[in-house]
């Protein structure tokens, strides 16, 4: 029997030029998915994690999450 754990990863959500929602787990290489709604990116990239955490047990290296920063800086015009 198969013990369950819970995992709180964090999504990164963007939405590009043609209006698709862009999500991305920076935990996990490669884990990325979109949507045309932040719900249907949610659920793709749930899926996608599902892989990759499949993919974790063979070797697959999970990056350290150390968290998001904003940067200023001045455009010349």
């Amino acid at each position: 029997m198969k013990i369950e754990k819970t995992r709180h990863l964090p999504i990164l959500i963007e939405q590009d030029e043609d209006d698709f929602y862009i999500v991305s787990c920076p935990l996990l290489k490669g884990c990325h998915s979109y949507g045309k709604t932040i719900d249907e990116a949610m659920q793709n990239i749930q899926e996608v994690i599902e892989l990759c955490l499949e993919d974790e047990d063979d070797n697959n290296t999970v990056n350290k999450f150390i968290g998001f920063r904003d940067i200023e800086f001045k455009i010349a015009s």
